[in-house]
């Protein structure tokens, strides 16, 4: 059973206005809730918000007035930002319309487009959506999340028998995160 793509859907916040695109990339980090608009991947595995990009939804290569225009920009890893390039296909803005409603995950974190959806098939084609590398790094996501639920649990028993138990889950746990993120450095 597919898994959705995206918990929380990006929006555009800022109200500023700055001559220069790049002076928005804080705001862009903080309204896609510092993941890629396309993939859903956290800038944190791509080494932070330094290493993402700003795409310019509709290129301003063709859209010279649209350059430092809040409402056309898209956080995006870098991955994706040069192979959308100044390409003008059939994207979906991932403030404007709900990506759930075109992609999914299957439960290995493989991004599928949604079969009746046209621009979801562009953008998974163009965009290279297939990518192990981002199924990697949505298990590696998906992994982290329960090494930090299981630390809680850990710190809040009491019983050191039960604790013991935890703790070999967790390291365990560990062991097959620290698997998937050597092959995710290994093939990047």
């Amino acid at each position: 059973m597919p898994n959705k793509f995206r918990l929380t859907r990006p929006k555009r916040t800022c109200t500023k206005t700055y001559k220069s695109y790049r002076s928005y990339k804080s705001y862009l980090a903080n309204d896609f809730n510092n993941r890629c608009g396309y993939t859903d991947c956290p800038d944190f595995w791509f080494g932070g918000k330094n290493n993402f990009h700003i795409d310019h939804f509709k290129p301003y290569s063709k859209n010279p007035d649209l350059v430092s225009n809040y409402s056309n920009l898209v956080y995006c890893c870098s991955y994706v930002n040069i192979l959308k390039s100044d390409d003008e296909g059939s994207y979906i803005d991932p403030c404007e319309i709900d990506f759930n409603d075109h992609f999914e995950r299957l439960q290995d974190g493989t991004i599928i487009p949604v079969k009746n959806s046209v621009e979801a098939i562009y953008m998974h084609t163009k965009l290279k959506l297939g990518l192990v590398r981002y199924s990697l790094i949505w298990k590696l996501d998906e992994m982290f999340q329960k090494k930090i639920k299981l630390q809680s649990i850990i710190d809040k028993t009491n019983n050191e028998e039960i604790k013991g138990d935890l703790l070999q889950l967790y390291y365990e746990l560990d062991k097959e995160f620290s698997r998937y993120m050597n092959y995710l450095k290994a093939n990047q």
